[in-house]
């Protein structure tokens, strides 16, 4: 096969993966055959289903030992926003029977991963995956989006500015409407409102000590949510 063929071959290959991937906008086949093999969730027990962006599956692969044992199941999906978690919201938490949903989301809506949106538009599809959640009987945690001075990927957007101003617009639905609000942001700001090193190896996603930081806040807020 000469070289002529086979790069055609290969592009032929990558635009057909690129199109099954477009299809699949939400990622719904990330997580399908986890889903089917979830064991049905007997009467009195509980199941916490995180739904995020890497910061949440980074959190297992950076410490899977925080979740062995327990009634944890990790939804993230890197390079999510909040448009494709509310898309997948039903199949990844509702239809899995979640006893609690612990919702962390935003940042990358800022960063514009999926194009261009307004602080509003982003609480307000956090907000339609709380109102999906309670009206099928799941409680729900909402975390404040994590501190990012800058983003290394795509710099100059200001995260610094918005991602406090989206914060207040979540915790002020959370108050409103008594859902559990989780403050991870004032945890990790080091007060210009980012990560210090210590805590993110790129100010963005969070080392080993910066999951260890939220552990206990996260712990402390399923006690009360589950009393």
């Amino acid at each position: 096969m000469n070289k002529t063929i086979s790069f055609l071959i290969v592009t032929a290959l990558m635009m057909h993966f690129q199109d099954l991937k477009a299809q699949d906008w939400a990622n719904f086949n990330e997580f399908k055959m986890a889903n089917q093999e979830l064991p049905p969730l007997k009467e009195g027990a509980e199941r916490v289903v995180f739904i995020g962006n890497s910061i949440t599956i980074g959190w297992l692969t950076t410490h899977p030992e925080f979740f062995e044992g327990k009634p944890y199941v990790n939804r993230g999906i890197s390079g999510q926003t909040t448009p494709q978690m509310l898309v997948r919201f039903r199949s990844d938490v509702v239809h899995i029977d979640a006893t609690v949903v612990v919702i962390l989301a935003g940042t990358n809506d800022v960063a514009g991963n999926t194009g261009p949106t307004t602080l509003e538009q982003i609480a307000d599809n956090i907000k339609s995956m709380t109102e999906i959640a309670r009206a099928n009987g799941v409680k729900v945690i909402l975390c404040s989006v994590l501190p990012a001075y800058d983003y290394p990927w795509r710099p100059g957007l200001e995260p610094n500015i918005k991602i406090p101003k989206l914060n207040a617009l979540i915790k002020n639905y959370a108050d409103q409407n008594e859902v559990f609000y989780l403050d991870y942001f004032s945890a990790l700001n080091n007060g210009k409102n980012g990560i210090d090193k210590q805590y993110s190896y790129d100010g963005v996603h969070l080392t080993l000590e910066g999951y260890q930081v939220l552990e206990p806040l996260l712990e402390e807020a399923l006690k009360k949510v589950l009393k």
